[in-house]
């Protein structure tokens, strides 16, 4: 590419062979014969007060050595300048796995295994914490609790029977049904 015009990317892969006066698909000898014709007419030492011919040129050439390197010219043919474009970053042989990776399935895929992975570790989290006696489903928090208790029908009091520990080897008791209460001690 010329550095004085700034040109898009495109898919195309149709602009060298319109430099070179030809249709895609044409054989290499063809595409080796227009550039020696159009070379000799746009060449600097026979054009040397015209700077456009030496940009003419320039084009030309660029137009050649794409298309006459069978891989750059394969590159070009599928996914046009960009694919050339891709090629200089991540090298020849990555051009078709990076268009691969950009097609919206991929995405879609990725985005996915993004997600079930998210999923998957929030329960590995979630079985950890359950094995390790760190989470608990049950669990009612002590403002919870106690509301229960007021509203609770078999309650004639007010204030809930809590029976706390005397010492650290005495064991808590748990009151009523089982369930810990607002103020029970766990060990």
């Amino acid at each position: 590419m010329s550095e004085g015009k700034q040109r898009t990317l495109s898919t195309s892969g149709e602009s060298l062979y319109q430099i070179l006066g030809l249709e895609k698909g044409c054989s290499h000898d063809e595409i080796k014969k227009s550039y020696r014709k159009l070379a000799l007419r746009y060449h600097p030492d026979k054009n040397p007060e015209n700077p456009e011919a030496a940009d003419k040129f320039k084009e030309l050439n660029n137009a050649h050595s794409v298309l006459t390197d069978l891989t750059k010219r394969n590159i070009y043919d599928s996914y046009g300048s960009l694919g050339l474009y891709v090629a200089q970053q991540f090298g020849e042989d990555n051009v078709n796995t990076y268009f691969m990776l950009s097609t919206w399935w991929a995405k879609v895929g990725v985005g996915l295994l993004f997600i079930l992975s998210l999923i998957s570790f929030q329960g590995l989290f979630l079985l950890c914490g359950i094995l390790t006696g760190c989470y608990w489903p049950d669990y009612v928090s002590p403002d919870d609790l106690e509301e229960e208790i007021r509203n609770d029908p078999g309650n004639d009091s007010e204030t809930p029977i809590v029976q706390q520990p005397t010492n650290a080897s005495e064991k808590t008791q748990l009151i009523g049904d089982g369930h810990r209460r607002y103020g029970d001690t766990y060990t």
